[in-house]
């Protein structure tokens, strides 16, 4: 416990300190005293509408997809047993992805104009998506149980499946539409506004702390499925339940910064590492080691090539990517 402290302290600082960075760093550059003097009233209006309608929102975006998409593949690595499992690669950011370009085809028309009620019904057709993707892998993995293997084969057949099909419904949109939607299935925050934050924090503030309540649910599905029963754990109940928070938390990301892959793979590896495999511990310190990751990404394609910007979601897969390929090497 004193070590999770201990952690868990140097993460939050580091998050803190990269939030500061980030309000710093980029095409127009605001020193740390112009930053405090604009949060106290006293910057210049060019300021405030850099800090408040620009940096701050999506700070606060890839703080939540990140928590979110990590605490998902926590409990998808959890529950399937599977330590290769992850959002991304099992195809369900690809449902919730196809689910909102089916959703932006029919209904909205346009890429750029998210904004009113659009913004906040997107999560809810992400879901759909994702719900989709989720059912379709579990019952085609489902074989006498659920094999890792299966299910990470059968998640690469249903994620090039619906990318299969969202390319069908770009080609379908003209130029400029197919770009941006291009850009934002690459995983995408930088358009980012305070009604994203609006339509992605009920999802976070409500799923995440019920999956720490599921932690000692998650501790004994992790000892089998025998000894889980033998416990008094409702096994396939709570399986269900906990992939269903999984799959809405990371539905929701989607919805909102596109298909950030690799998030929900690195992180709980790393916080195994760190804290070990009790959730109690585990789920936070995931949580806190996405929202980092995912900033510091964020940070990374902001100013990399600046005044032009990488899209979060690929700074993630260049990093997300070559572990994924040591994981299988190494198992």
């Amino acid at each position: 416990m004193k070590k999770t402290s201990v952690i868990t302290i140097i993460l939050l600082v580091s998050l803190i300190i990269t939030c500061l960075v980030n309000l710093n760093l980029g095409v127009v550059r605001i020193s740390p005293l112009e930053v405090w003097n604009t949060f106290i009233g006293q910057g210049t209006d060019r300021m405030a509408m850099v800090l408040f309608h620009f940096r701050l929102p999506r700070i606060v975006i890839a703080i939540l997809i990140g928590a979110a998409m990590a605490i998902s593949g926590a409990i998808l690595q959890s529950v399937t047993h599977n330590d290769l499992a992850d959002p991304g690669i099992l195809g369900i950011n690809s449902g919730a992805g196809f689910a909102v370009i089916l959703y932006i085809f029919f209904f909205q028309g346009s890429i750029p104009d998210l904004g009113g009620l659009s913004v906040y019904l997107m999560p809810l057709s992400a879901l759909f998506g994702a719900l989709l993707a989720a059912t379709l892998i579990y019952s085609i993995s489902w074989k006498n149980g659920i094999s890792p293997i299966r299910l990470i084969l059968v998640g690469i057949g249903i994620n090039s499946a619906f990318a299969a099909l969202i390319i069908v419904f770009q080609l379908k949109m003209d130029p400029n539409d197919f770009m941006r939607a291009t850009v934002w299935l690459s995983g995408d925050i930088a358009g980012a506004d305070w009604s994203y934050v609006l339509a992605l924090l009920p999802w976070v503030i409500i799923l995440l702390p019920f999956s720490l309540m599921k932690a000692h649910a998650l501790d004994t599905i992790n000892l089998g499925d025998d000894v889980a029963q033998g416990l008094g754990t409702s096994v396939e109940r709570e399986r269900r339940l906990l992939l269903f928070i999984a799959v809405a938390l990371a539905g929701a990301s989607v919805a909102v910064g596109g298909g950030i892959a690799f998030v929900g793979l690195v992180v709980p590896h790393l916080a195994r590492k760190l804290v070990g495999v009790k959730h109690t511990s585990f789920l936070p310190v995931t949580a806190l080691l996405g929202a980092l990751l995912l900033l510091v990404a964020d940070t990374l394609g902001r100013n990399i090539l600046a005044p032009s910007e990488i899209p979060v979601g690929l700074i993630v897969s260049t990093i997300g990517g070559s572990y994924f390929i040591y994981l299988l090497m190494k198992s």
